[in-house]
């Protein structure tokens, strides 16, 4: 069976929910491809490698900030854990 060594977790330890720094973590790695994104959509659009990167820039910093607080509000709503 594909995974027959794999422990079983407790209810406990999958309510605990995750720490504040992977969160951090998680909104980097997700922004670096939203901002990839999102300065090849703006440079395409705008025809301007300046104003596609401030685009990009702004975006990054902004969605950053709102994705760690959406995460942090999901970590603490229990339903579904």
């Amino acid at each position: 069976m594909l995974f027959k060594n794999k422990e079983k977790s407790t209810y406990k330890a999958d309510s605990s929910g995750e720490k504040p720094i992977r969160s951090v973590a998680k909104a980097l790695s997700w922004r670096v491809v939203g901002t990839l994104d999102t300065l090849a959509v703006s440079f395409v659009l705008a025809k301007d490698i300046k104003i596609a990167a401030s685009i990009a820039s702004i975006d990054f910093i902004t969605k950053l900030i709102l994705y760690f607080f959406h995460e942090r509000v999901w970590n603490a709503i229990k339903w579904g854990k």
